[in-house]
């Protein structure tokens, strides 16, 4: 399979600052994958060290941090000759070998010729838990499910990417119908890697069920392994009613309907563990549509998101033949699942931050508002073809300099000052 972050890995490589690296993403985005990848096809050594309860590894970090000494106990532990610019040195599951963290501002500072990255599946919770934290001495890279345009290229459809990448509208159109279905496809399968390998090696539907199912299991696993013992029941319930938050009229996270009575202060740290982990996005409500949007978030009004569409298929029990033949799946569930999606992508692109608005009388919402090229851009998003937005067309009426952009099932077409961008292209 390909990964386009791959590319960004090879930038890394080749720029003159470059730091230790240093990869955040949830378990199962395929991190590992990723970075042997890349020490396969652009070092001539790996040496890969696996921290999960290694006590060689922990026993090389929790010495000190001499950097020649560490390389050659690495050197000694992976059997490989570690040398500056050839070997990519990789530490996996890191977050079990704090030092590991630490060590890294050591490896930028006395060692900057060698090429190390590490990764770990519950990273993100250790940086925010007081390790010590290589601030200014590493770089970052976040890893996400695979996006569309990444599942194209795993089916083997290289030039309906390559269209979709060029933004070449008056073909694409001519294809729109190939397009959906191939969106449809992905509507089910989502872009958790090992899901996307069996899906395109056989197309076996109820594999790939079983496969989302497997991964879903396995983060539940986590909450009780690795959470605070007192949050977990309360990490559960978060966990387990984001598709019935989604699936509302109103997106809004709203905490009654986890429990009667529920307050912030209950589920504050439950869902600051989820974003941590990269399981859930959140999504600030925006008071109003006006730029720099971050001074005008609202801390205590938020939408939030799964990591993929195909687990929160999974989470629900979409069945295939509702994605796949049924007339009205993208219109299902209240347009939660094609905000899901839009979300997805977005955030697989980079784009941050990303927030929502509506105004207290309700009278103006918009399903996402963003910041490009130094101008607002409001985002709605439609599930099918009906794309009535009384909303959207009274904000652009009253600012005449806005542009906007609306996701939906129609083919792309530009109408003033609204773009129509059919959903399968949301990069």
């Amino acid at each position: 399979m390909e990964r386009t972050a791959l590319q960004q890995l090879i930038e890394w490589k080749g720029r003159a600052d470059r730091k230790p690296l240093i990869l955040n993403g949830a378990r199962q985005v395929g991190k590992t994958w990723l970075l042997r990848e890349f020490a396969r096809t652009e070092y001539k050594k790996e040496a890969y060290v696996n921290c999960r309860k290694n006590e060689q590894a922990n026993l090389i970090f929790k010495q000190d941090f001499n950097i020649d000494r560490i390389l050659r106990a690495l050197r000694a532990l992976t059997g490989v000759d570690i040398t500056p610019g050839d070997t990519l040195i990789i530490l996996d599951e890191v977050q079990d070998i704090p030092e590991a963290i630490e060590a890294l501002k050591y490896f930028c500072e006395d060692a900057p010729t060698y090429h190390v990255a590490v990764a770990g599946s519950l990273l993100g919770i250790s940086l925010h838990s007081g390790v010590s934290y290589p601030v200014g001495k590493v770089n970052e890279m976040n890893i996400y499910p695979m996006n569309f345009e990444e599942f194209l290229l795993a089916k083997g459809e290289r030039e309906m990417y390559k269209l979709l990448v060029g933004r070449d509208f008056d073909t694409i159109n001519l294809l729109h119908e190939r397009y959906v279905d191939l969106l449809r496809q992905y509507y089910y399968v989502g872009g958790m890697p090992e899901a996307v390998a069996r899906y395109v090696e056989d197309g076996a539907l109820q594999e790939v069920r079983r496969i989302q199912m497997e991964i879903l299991n396995g983060y539940d696993r986590d909450f009780s392994k690795h959470a605070p013992k007192e949050q977990v029941p309360r990490i559960r319930m978060v966990w387990k009613s984001i598709p019935s938050q989604l699936f509302k009229e109103n997106k809004k996270f709203i905490y009654g309907a986890l429990r009667k009575g529920a307050r912030a202060t209950d589920f504050e740290l439950a869902i600051k563990w989820l974003v941590d982990a990269g399981l859930v996005y959140k999504v600030p409500r925006c008071t109003k549509p006006a730029l720099p949007l971050p001074i005008y978030e609202d801390l205590s009004a938020f939408k939030l998101y799964l990591l993929d569409i195909g687990l929160l298929g999974a989470m629900v029990g979409v069945e295939a033949v509702q994605v796949l033949l049924a007339n009205n799946i993208f219109s299902e569930y209240k347009g939660g699942m094609t905000e899901e999606y839009v979300l997805q992508q977005m955030t697989s692109h980079q784009q941050k931050p990303i927030y929502y608005h509506n105004s207290d009388n309700s009278r103006l919402e918009l399903d996402f508002l963003i910041q490009r090229d130094a101008r607002l851009l409001p985002i709605e998003v439609k599930a099918e073809g009906n794309v009535r937005a009384n909303s959207l067309s009274r904000l652009l009426g009253e600012n005449e300099e806005l542009t906007a952009i609306r996701y939906s099932m129609l083919p792309y077409k530009e109408q003033g000052q609204l773009t129509n961008v059919p959903l399968y292209a949301v990069l």
